[in-house]
């Protein structure tokens, strides 16, 4: 026996020892605690519980972290042969889609048909310069989210309008002087991600909106004005290998902090993940009793559970939609910000894009390729930008491929068959069905699926929720 595993048997047998001989006061109260013997069982049953809470919040609270340090590496792998739709760039690199997604691009859970994106890893030495050209109206938005995914500045229509001009993402601590028309946005973390979109209707050529993308650029500031300026090779280092004890979110999760020091909000939430082994110095999973690495193993099976309720706890229920609010201003609100960091990676503030999200009929029903519905709009969704609605397999989350090429249906729609009155029926079907509205048909998966209304720079009515969202009914 080492010395170690002695000495923690002589305190485990010590503390039972005195809790044997202590008398049992209270003992009529309901008290659990001044009830309990402080025995070899219950103190064994207690280090698994604590290792299985605390690893279910550094899972819930952490994910995001992990999850971008992930992505980080994985948008700028560029090692492979990159396809149209993909928008991977070498680090400090802007790298664009040159076509809308498909059912073939993987790399966006839930992906959008409507722009096409943009997506850039800037590790912040010093500041970068991000250039915007005129786009004419035409809506575009790019997004800078910290390493926590959270979104802290819009660059774009909505805010900043659409005529030229120059951002720069400025890291923590730095103190020097911008130039002059150069706007400051002051960031949290030492690398961000800038997530991009810009608006391509509805069979329109793209030959000149791949010029348009060719305008935006990144600079470190020192390099602001050479327009010569090529980014030197870079790359971020791995993260630590998962390995196989089931642990391995719980060494990634400690190397992301040491990048991303904790917020002094969470300071407390993260000082108690020190029980099981994880500090601002790392994972350390050789201190830990069998029952505590039983519990986190637990924690990592439930905490992907915690953050799809979610759905469930923070977003509104509206005429069978869940719209979630608040996607740029979580707060303490770590369930959501980690299903928005997972399969919603990248979701947006809802003054910019509203997402309410339906997998279910009339009934409550799961949403199945095997029945036929109907969405029934009294009205088009209120919006100053644009809206969609697409559809999803449930099982991997991606576009669904249908013999006519239809991943969405919305404001651009070509033959969109409207009534007198502006209403409109969307028939929903794996085959293609007949009738009044067919033209409107939104092919959907042979299996489960889920739905997806994107409402862009929604108008105040949507936001309020006088607009009626519509109803899905099945069609005998």
């Amino acid at each position: 026996m080492s010395i170690r595993t002695m000495r923690r048997a002589l305190i485990v047998a010590g503390i039972a020892a005195i809790g044997a001989l202590s008398p049992l006061v209270h003992a009529e109260t309901d008290d659990a605690l001044l009830t309990m013997p402080t025995s070899q069982e219950n103190i064994v049953a207690g280090l698994g519980t604590d290792a299985y809470v605390n690893g279910v919040n550094a899972y819930v609270w952490g994910y995001p972290l992990v999850r971008m340090e992930r992505i980080a590496r994985e948008y700028t792998d560029v090692s492979g042969a990159q396809s149209a739709t993909s928008y991977r760039a070498p680090l400090n690199q802007i790298g664009w889609a040159r076509e809308l997604a498909t059912p073939a691009a993987k790399d966006m859970p839930t992906a959008n048909n409507d722009t096409m994106y943009m997506s850039a890893i800037v590790k912040l030495d010093e500041p970068y310069v991000l250039h915007v050209p005129d786009t004419k109206d035409r809506y575009y938005v790019v997004d800078v989210f910290n390493m926590w995914q959270e979104l802290e500045h819009y660059v774009g229509r909505r805010t900043t309008g659409t005529k030229a001009g120059d951002f720069a993402l400025v890291p923590p601590g730095w103190k020097g002087k911008l130039p002059k028309g150069v706007k400051r946005l002051d960031v949290t973390t030492s690398k961000v991600w800038l997530w991009g979109r810009l608006r391509v209707n509805d069979g329109e050529q793209t030959g000149p909106l791949l010029k348009l993308q060719q305008q935006f650029t990144l600079r470190p500031l020192s390099q602001m004005n050479n327009k010569n300026y090529k980014a030197p090779a870079a790359k971020l280092p791995p993260l630590p290998a998962t390995g196989d004890d089931g642990l391995g979110f719980y060494r990634q999760l400690a190397a992301a902090v040491k990048d991303n020091p904790p917020p002094a909000r969470d300071a407390a939430l993260f000082a108690q993940l020190a029980r099981i082994g994880l500090s601002a110095k790392g994972f350390d999973p050789a201190k830990l009793a069998p029952p505590q690495t039983a519990g986190l193993k637990r924690a990592l099976e439930d905490g992907p559970k915690v953050a799809v309720s979610a759905l469930a706890t923070s977003a509104v229920q509206r005429n069978g939609w869940a719209w979630a609010t608040g996607l740029d201003a979580f707060g303490t609100d770590y369930p959501l910000r980690a299903l928005v960091s997972g399969p919603y990676l990248g979701g947006q503030g809802e003054k910019e894009a509203m997402y309410p999200l339906r997998s279910a009929d009339a009934n409550g029903q799961q949403l199945v390729g095997s029945k036929n519905y109907v969405i029934r709009f009294k009205k088009a969704p209120p919006v100053n930008a644009f809206w969609s609605l697409t559809v999803y397999n449930a099982a991997d989350k991606m576009l669904v491929d249908n013999p006519i090429r239809r991943y969405k249906l919305g404001t651009d729609t070509q033959g969109l068959k409207l009534n007198a009155d502006g209403s409109f029926d969307v028939p929903l079907s794996a085959t293609q069905p007949t009738g009044p509205f067919a033209a409107n048909w939104l092919p959907t998966p042979k299996g489960p699926y889920y739905m997806i209304l994107r409402l862009y720079q929604p108008k105040e009515e949507a936001l309020s929720g006088a607009y009626a969202l519509p109803q899905v009914d099945e069609v005998k």
